[in-house]
């Protein structure tokens, strides 16, 4: 397994070591036990997962404490622009994101620990997208950011993406006040 640590601290790049013969593949892509010994120490209690059609934009979703979530995501087939962005109001890297390509050919996961809103944008038709949650949702602790709030700045490398009228109602981070600590 190579990981990568990326300029937000917390968030971790996974790529399985992967084995091919004339059959197929194989690779984990979950082990408690490797998995903490990179750090990440989650007991996960929820898997999601979603099929989506391309140009389809989900999020930017997170929970509120003490529902807080970490995540631990992957595409099993298809294609995502998957976007992390730091909601800890005392980090260095408070409201800056990263985003990576996740796709069913280069079988990378991404770590999101709590403290991060989470969103993604679909670059193929029928993308399944799976998720690992380290707490149960909540409804009543939700929130969402406005996927395209020049403030956060993010390139989603799509127009007119298809957007969940929950989605649209997001707040402008301006507006957002913190209950994460860093």
């Amino acid at each position: 397994m190579k990981i990568t640590k990326t300029n937000i601290d917390g968030l971790i790049i996974i790529e399985p070591q992967i084995f091919k013969d004339d059959r197929g593949s194989f690779f984990e892509s979950w082990n408690v036990k490797k998995f903490q010994e990179i750090g990440i120490k989650d007991h996960f209690v929820q898997d999601n997962q979603s099929s989506s059609s391309k140009g389809v934009l989900r999020g930017l979703h997170f929970q509120n404490p003490p529902y807080a979530q970490a995540k631990l995501v992957r595409v099993i087939r298809g294609s995502v622009l998957d976007v992390a962005v730091d909601l800890r109001s005392n980090s260095s890297t408070y409201g800056k994101h990263c985003s990576i390509v996740l796709s069913d050919k280069n079988l990378k996961s991404f770590y999101i620990p709590k403290g991060f809103a989470h969103g993604f944008v679909v670059l193929e038709d029928d993308t399944i997208f799976s998720y690992k949650c380290s707490d149960m949702y909540n409804k009543e602790f939700e929130g969402c950011l406005m996927w395209n709030d020049k403030d956060l700045g993010i390139d989603w490398n799509v127009s007119n993406p298809i957007i969940s009228p929950k989605d649209m109602q997001g707040l402008h981070f301006k507006d957002f006040k913190s209950n994460f600590d860093d």
